[in-house]
Order: C-alpha cells, then sequence, then structure tokens
C-alpha cells in the first residue's frame, strides 16, 4: 500500500492554556487526492464485506469507546477546552450512534419487496447501493460526535469516507479512527485528512459522491451550491437561533438545571443550544430570579473535575466575537442579569455565562446567532405569543418546552424546528437515534439519524421483474380489447390495491 509523504504539520492548541498539544499531518489539494484514489480503491472491496461482519466491527468499536472513554475525553478537552460532562456527552453519543446502525444496518440494506405495477404478474423489489465515496467536512465544537457519528452510518452503508476535521481539532478524529482500525476496519475506508478547507475541503467537494457538512448556514450555502453543480447528495446541518418556552404552568425551580444545561452545556457552542428564552408572565419573576442565580453559580475552571460546569470557548478569538455580541446588546439598552463578562483570569478564552433581559431589536444577538454562552430572556403574555416569537427566525433547528407535558405537548406541534425537546434542551431529541434530526428553513438540509441517516448514503435500485404477460397485454388481444379490461380491473380493484 503507498503511503502519503508529508512536507508540512499542523499544530494543535489547547485553548485554555494557548499549549500546543501535538503536530498532526497537514493535507493539501495533491496528498488528499491520493487519499480519494486509495478510497475508491477500498470501497470496492469493503462494499463485498457482508453487512453482518461489518456490524461486528463497529459493535466492537462501541465497546472500544467505552472502555477507552478516559483518553478520548482527555484529548477532547486538550484541543477544544470544553467540561469533562460535555465531553462524556460526546463519548456516550458515539458508541450508542455505533450501536443503533450496526444493528440497524443489515434490515434497512436488505433488499426490499414493493407492490408491482400489475398484481401476481409484476414482482418489483428495491437494492440500496453505496454511493462511493463519502466526504465529510466536520467542524469544532463536537470533533468526536460530528465527525465519527456522520462516518459510521456512511461505513456501514458499503462506502468509504474521506473525513476533514477542523483545524482547531482534528486529533480527536484520528483517535476515533485509530479506534475503528482496531476494531477491525480495513485500511482506507476511513481516512482522515486534516488541512484548510480552502485546499483539502474543496478537494473533497470536487471529489466526492455525497457531501455531508455541519456549520455554519452560509459556508453551507456555498457547499450545497457547489455539490448541486455536481449533482451528488448533499446534507447539512447548519445554524440555529433556538428558543425555549417556559409555560404559564412550569415550575420554576424545577426546571432550572434543565434551561441552565440546555442554555450552556458545552461553552453554548453547540448548533442546538438555546439562544432565546420565552417565559410566560405568571412565572417569570420567580423563573428569572432562580434561573440567573443558578448561572451566577456555576463552576467555570480548565480541569477533568466532574462538577465543572463550564469549560473555555474554542479560542481567543471567538471570545472576541462572543463579547462583541453581548457588548453590542449592552451598549443598546440590554440588561446583564448574569455574566457578560470575560474571565481573564482563567485565560483568554473564558466567558462568563450570560443571561441578558430586555434586549432591544437593533442588537445583534437578537437576530443573529452567538454560538457561545449567551441567552436572553423576554417575559410573554401568552403562550400563542411565544410560539409567534419562537418561529419568528430564519432557522428552525431546535427548539424546547418546559412545562408540563400535556401543556407542552400542545405547543410543540406549532414550532418550526427540526427537534422539538420537552423539558430537556436538546439531549431527549439528539439521543432518539431512530428518530431523524435536522433543520428546517435556514438550519439545513436532509437529516442525520433514523433510518434516513444511513440510507442518505445510498443509491435505490428499482428491479421490476414483468411476468407471464407484458404490461402492453398479450399479442392475442387488441389494444382497445385490453386497456378496456385493464379499465375495468382498476374499477373493481379500485379498495383492494392499496
Amino acid at each position: 500500500m503507498t503511503q502519503t509523504t508529508f512536507s508540512a504539520t499542523l499544530s494543535v492548541t489547547n485553548p485554555t492554556t494557548g499549549e500546543s498539544v501535538g503536530d498532526v499531518p497537514l493535507y493539501n489539494e495533491t496528498t488528499t487526492r491520493e487519499v480519494f484514489q486509495r478510497a475508491r480503491q477500498a470501497q470496492k472491496r469493503w462494499a463485498q464485506v457482508p453487512v453482518n461482519e461489518r456490524k461486528k466491527i463497529f459493535l466492537r468499536y462501541h465497546n472500544l469507546v467505552l472502555e477507552r472513554q478516559d483518553q478520548l475525553m482527555d484529548t477532547i478537552q486538550e484541543e477544544n477546552g470544553k467540561n469533562r460532562r460535555s465531553s462524556f456527552e460526546e463519548v456516550l453519543e458515539n458508541a450508542i450512534t455505533a450501536r443503533h446502525y450496526a444493528y440497524a444496518a443489515g434490515r434497512l440494506l436488505k433488499t426490499q419487496r414493493a407492490k408491482g405495477a400489475l398484481p401476481i404478474l409484476t414482482k418489483t423489489e428495491v437494492e440500496h447501493s453505496p454511493v462511493g465515496v463519502v466526504g465529510i467536512i466536520a467542524p469544532w465544537n463536537y470533533p468526536l460526535t460530528l465527525s465519527m457519528s456522520d462516518a459510521i452510518p456512511a461505513i456501514l452503508a458499503g462506502n468509504t469516507v474521506v473525513l476533514k476535521p477542523d483545524s482547531t481539532t482534528p486529533m480527536t478524529a484520528l483517535l476515533g479512527a485509530e479506534l475503528l482500525r482496531e476494531a477491525g476496519l480495513p485500511e482506507d475506508v476511513l481516512n482522515v485528512v486534516p488541512g484548510p478547507g480552502s485546499k483539502v475541503g474543496q478537494t473533497i467537494v470536487a471529489e466526492c459522491d455525497y457531501l455531508m457538512f455541519t456549520g455554519s448556514t452560509a459556508t453551507g450555502k456555498t457547499l450545497a451550491a457547489q455539490a448541486g453543480e455536481r449533482l451528488i447528495g448533499f446534507s447539512g446541518e447548519l445554524g440555529g437561533k433556538n428558543p425555549l418556552i417556559v409555560t404559564a404552568d412550569a415550575n420554576p425551580k424545577s426546571i432550572v438545571r434543565g434551561v441552565r444545561d440546555a442554555c450552556f452545556s458545552n461553552s453554548g457552542q453547540l448548533c442546538i443550544s438555546i439562544e432565546r428564552i420565552y417565559v410566560h408572565e405568571n412565572v417569570a419573576s420567580e423563573f428569572i430570579s432562580e434561573f440567573s442565580q443558578a448561572v451566577n453559580s456555576m463552576v467555570i475552571a480548565a480541569d477533568n473535575s466532574w462538577d465543572t460546569d463550564m469549560g473555555s470557548l474554542i479560542s481567543s478569538e471567538h471570545t472576541d466575537s462572543v463579547a462583541e455580541f453581548v457588548d453590542d446588546a449592552v451598549s443598546k439598552g440590554a440588561t446583564v442579569l448574569a455574566g457578560g463578562k470575560r474571565l481573564t483570569d482563567l485565560g483568554d478564552a473564558f466567558y462568563a455565562p450570560t443571561v441578558l433581559g430586555d434586549v432591544p431589536e437593533s442588537a445583534r444577538l437578537f437576530h443573529e446567532e452567538v454560538f457561545g454562552p449567551v441567552v436572553r430572556i423576554e417575559v410573554i403574555r401568552s403562550h400563542e405569543e411565544a410560539i409567534e416569537k419562537a418561529n419568528d427566525t430564519g432557522y428552525g433547528l431546535n427548539a424546547s418546552i418546559f412545562g408540563p407535558s400535556k401543556t407542552a405537548r400542545a405547543i410543540a406541534s406549532q414550532l418550526e424546528a427540526g427537534t422539538v425537546n420537552i423539558n430537556e434542551g436538546y439531549a431527549a431529541g439528539w439521543a432518539s437515534l431512530d428518530a431523524p434530526m435536522g433543520g428546517w428553513k435556514q438550519s439545513g438540509v436532509g437529516r442525520r439519524h433514523g433510518d434516513g441517516g444511513l440510507l442518505k448514503f445510498t443509491e435505490a435500485r428499482t428491479i421490476a421483474d414483468q411476468r407471464l404477460i407484458t404490461i402492453a397485454g398479450p399479442e392475442s388481444m387488441g389494444s382497445e380489447k385490453w386497456n378496456g379490461l385493464l379499465t375495468v380491473a382498476l374499477k373493481v380493484a379500485r379498495d383492494y390495491l392499496r
């Protein structure tokens, strides 16, 4: 097997300390194309591996992820800066994704019978074949989940994968690929190619047979257009400005912890994180007081303690962006109820979890995604007003409702979002792997999870076997007589051919 030679490396920095944590190979256009050549050759071999053998590999991977969780969490924290609990979310999600699709693949890829054109006379079957080489461009905020958990169903479907992790967090994806090789995945089936988007990312777009992207709406639109030019499949989970509704009959004290996690897990750097809270006036005073106190008491640190509530942001530059959003809102009249400042004593990439009230529409964060530990609160007079305001956005990724299930369920079906969580921020919807997850409006196209999360990486092939009599009818019967017979048959059988 030909090995790629590298002339440069990429240095990875710990955002909490600013120190280097290691170097990884740096790919460019040429080396990425070489990877695609090997991936195409490997895909032909991999597609011939029985689905049950693929299943065994991913069940072994499931076990390895759980057994090596400390190593995975250490790596995630070193290059991302998130707290330990948020790192464990990635480990847990990756394991259950491997388990889910390992068991689902056989059912999903099995040849299925379909209703034929003419009962008995037409035997119709549907097959699903792999698309070829899947390209994945993954972000930095969930370096294990949003790389490996998209690769898992693609590979189980019989494809090979070329995966570009974000340049700030490549080591987690490389470790995940290493665990898959230990589990028995053949060489060149999963290929991790760190490097800049302008070179590596664009080469993936030009070479792959299907493109999976997680990131900003602006970049997603560009990549979708490029995929459209090539007429290849594209799936993208993009931005969000996710709302949370606190109902009129909610118990403020009992929901504060859940609402806090909905806003500040992963330091708020989560596409499905809550950035807007609409609280009914009946419970607003108590909720705002309890919630602000809970946020002010959060433990922020750069360590591996399970008691730490929030770690750093991804970089000092991103922290600058978050601070600019907050400063802009405050300068236009917003009230700081909690946080609202950098935590420079901890490091350049730390920002206090922040709650804002009285945010005017002229403030940027009123409409734009902050992608950080900042949430604004607005008091509403009715659930109808809350629904209207929640839907008043170009995004539609995730939403949340806190209150009694009966009340919340009546609201949920009126929200324009791909997932709606009741008495949870995001985890319940995300971890329901048997159900689709994705965005409405500007929040994306396609879905991950559910049956479609694997089948999107396949091409459907319909095979119709016409027997005994052709669709045009027997030669011994004239066309007019045959058509008349078919017409009578269809009228008689209308209620039975369903």
